[in-house]
């Protein structure tokens, strides 16, 4: 994955105009699943009312979303390595508009296992555009500027990230009273949702993606493509790629735990009504959207690993603070927990990625899988939130120490 070389490092672009409408598509794509995720964080509150669940079983939504990833993620990549990444999109997109439509059979059953499996396939689709999306654009220019590309598609991801809690919060949270079951908000969100997406994978049918060159092809310029500097090496003989997807692992499950329980942190320990609690996680998200405009420009005077090592030590401190319970402070350092983790996702598949050659669509991958994370700490933090919602957050420290190892030191290529 190659674009046209250039002279000099600081003459880097960000793009080529050939690729520009390609790249506003598959920008477009990190915007869906960012709604789609964080719809899954305010499912997580509206079942505990409507299903009668606990914090550690509404968890199971986080889970069955984030475990797709895990099922998927290899699926995707030989998929995606075997047709191209087009086709690799189209699939994403798919499995995204079945698992929304199968929330009408799940609302008619009232049926958690049903909305379940309508979760899991949803999932198994954010699995397969992700798998796709982040070499497709890491390939739409020169690899030397592909941190910021990455970076600025996630932005939109976190633009995603702003209106999932938004619409979820008017639609479902607003109007919640104690001992409803009814579903029809969920239903009804659901159809409009998987329309969307339908449409979006039809139009996106007729773009025509430019070639791209093959990414073990020889250059003139091997430091501005991704060019495998040890061919002689197997994919897991390259050690920065082996701690990229544990500290993708970590990075998720530090994401999963702390948005599926921000709105019960700002009920239980704020006071705050769900719907209010849900308003304010759209500020949450929209302070992550901030911090990944502000991390792709720091990282014009920042190199991207060192950037990742600060803002996860800053993430250990507000956790700290957060498990404090010091009213406003602790919960202004909720708020800035997710500025701080705004650039952690791309930052690490991007440096995962780095001078792996063809070996880039596997490790694409295994990165993609490390994402598992995500289901797993959930229930951990559920299990811890059920005595104390603010200690909870002393468990994603372990999450940011992996992190800013890996910024620190386990990021190189050698």
């Amino acid at each position: 994955m190659q674009a046209t070389t250039v002279p000099g490092p600081s003459k880097a672009a960000f793009t080529e105009t050939k690729y520009l409408i390609t790249l506003v598509f598959v920008t477009s794509l990190f915007m869906f699943w960012g709604i789609a995720i964080t719809m899954g964080d305010v499912l997580n509150k509206h079942f505990q009312h409507v299903l009668s669940l606990t914090k550690t079983q509404s968890a199971f939504v986080q889970f069955a979303i984030f475990g797709a990833y895990f099922v998927m993620g290899i699926p995707a990549g030989l998929f995606m390595k075997r047709f191209g990444y087009k086709n690799g999109v189209l699939l994403g997109l798919s499995l995204f508009a079945l698992g929304s439509f199968l929330f009408v059979p799940a609302a008619a059953a009232a049926s958690f296992t049903y909305f379940g499996i309508a979760l899991f396939i949803l999932g198994c689709g954010i699995s397969t555009l992700e798998t796709v999306a982040h070499p497709f654009v890491a390939s739409l220019g020169d690899q030397r500027t592909s941190d910021q590309r990455i970076n600025f598609a996630q932005a939109f991801n976190a633009l995603g990230a702003i209106i999932g809690p938004a619409i979820g919060s008017y639609f479902l949270l607003r109007n919640n009273t104690a001992g409803s079951t009814d579903l029809t908000s969920v239903k009804t969100l659901y159809i409009v949702i998987g329309s969307v997406i339908a449409s979006i994978a039809i139009l996106f049918s007729f773009v025509k993606v430019p070639a791209l060159t093959d990414p073990h092809a020889v250059v003139a310029d091997p430091d501005a493509a991704n060019v495998d500097t040890a061919p002689g090496k197997t994919l897991f003989e390259h050690k920065h790629f082996i701690w990229a997807v544990i500290a993708q692992f970590f990075n998720v499950a530090a994401q999963g735990g702390t948005w599926a329980f921000f709105i019960n942190y700002g009920h239980e320990k704020m006071g705050f009504s769900d719907a209010t609690a849900g308003n304010y996680m759209i500020l949450f998200m929209g302070l992550m959207l901030a911090g990944r405009f502000a991390g792709t420009f720091l990282m014009r005077i920042i190199a991207p690993h060192s950037l990742l090592a600060i803002f996860a030590a800053c993430n250990i401190v507000m956790c700290l603070i957060i498990a404090q319970s010091f009213g406003w402070p602790s919960f202004i350092a909720l708020l800035m927990l997710n500025f701080f983790f705004s650039i952690m996702f791309p930052t690490i598949f991007s440096l995962g990625l780095k001078n792996l050659g063809s070996h880039t669509q596997q490790a694409s991958s295994f990165i993609s899988m490390g994402v598992v994370g995500g289901a797993v700490f959930p229930f951990l933090m559920g299990m811890a939130a059920e005595h104390d919602v603010a200690s909870a957050y002393y468990l994603p420290i372990i999450c940011y120490t992996v992190i800013f190892l890996f910024g620190a030191k386990f990021y190189k290529v050698k």
